[in-house]
């Protein structure tokens, strides 16, 4: 199959690729850095260098696919000037018009846990979005959206906190069970639905390992030689007062917060636990805690 894949050598882009190369398919790897054009062909893949707000450059690079993996790449937080819902909202539009006339058919799109409401999930009404600028397509376009659930690299926003205060501190987590997925997962299922043979519409969760706040800051304490790490859980007053003192655009800090205070009320994953993965991914948190201890040894 020939399949272009979106978000360049990302966490979950390149192991994608990786895995689509290996398995005999042509790859097309859209980029906006001129510089990851080596590393891409070194993967055996077509690098496709451009802007995602490029419409005409995205089209040009989707005509004559049979299927393209789309996903929205992060933006910068702390800019002031970031609209970060209108931002998915763009893209989500960019890629709609782009699947419509250059005619690709079979679409697997990255969204999030939490993209199921249309309120009250924060910065995921971006993912919600998108969702739905995807699904007014024609019938005749095959979509998996896929959930994956809390990246276990998000913890490593929490490393300044545990090297200072020795605890990882959120307005959600401690008691709270949260679903963690690793990116190798999420490109393992990603690779699935690609040359999934199957039509029509549907929704696929992703996750690897679900474990309370406090079971998290029990095995990366393990594994960074603070078994004593605490997760405590603070208000959305003081977690929304940390983030925008430490630089982060206020809109963007009050929906994380937003999102967070979901994962705490267990809004977000509502429709997670209906339709929970049949197979947990093979990553587990053991195994990210290693990586994990290697960039706390640096901080």
């Amino acid at each position: 199959m020939k399949i272009v894949v979106t978000g360049s050598l990302g966490h979950i882009s390149q192991p994608l690729t990786q895995e689509l190369v290996q398995k005999g398919h042509t790859v097309t790897v859209i980029s906006s850095n001129p510089e990851k054009q080596t590393e891409i062909k070194a993967l055996g893949a077509t690098a496709a260098i451009g802007s995602l707000e490029d419409v005409v450059f995205l089209t040009a690079t989707f005509t004559g696919a049979d299927a393209g993996y789309t996903m929205v790449p992060p933006n910068n937080y702390f800019d002031p000037n970031l609209d970060l819902i209108a931002y998915y909202h763009q893209l989500g539009q960019n890629y709609a018009q782009a699947i419509r006339e250059s005619g690709v058919k079979h679409v697997v799109n990255l969204s999030s846990i939490g993209a199921h409401l249309a309120k009250g999930n924060g910065i995921l009404r971006g993912a919600h979005g998108v969702e739905q600028i995807l699904n007014k397509l024609p019938a005749d376009v095959t979509i998996t959206h896929l959930r994956p659930t809390s990246f276990y690299y998000n913890l490593y926003g929490y490393l300044d906190l545990i090297k200072n205060q020795n605890l990882i501190a959120a307005n959600y987590g401690a008691g709270d069970i949260i679903p963690w997925v690793s990116p190798v997962d999420i490109a393992a299922a990603a690779a699935e639905e690609l040359v999934n043979s199957q039509s029509g519409r549907k929704v696929r969760y992703v996750s690897s390992q679900e474990l309370s706040g406090s079971e998290t800051a029990q095995i990366l304490g393990a594994a960074i030689g603070k078994p004593d790490l605490q997760w405590i859980v603070t208000s959305d007053e003081q977690t929304l007062a940390g983030l925008t003192a430490i630089g982060m655009n206020p809109a963007i800090a009050a929906g994380l917060v937003e999102m967070y205070a979901g994962l705490h009320s267990g809004l977000l994953a509502e429709d997670y636990y209906r339709n929970r993965p049949a197979q947990m991914g093979k990553v587990k948190l053991t195994d990210f805690a290693r990586e994990f201890a290697a960039a706390f040894q640096q901080k």
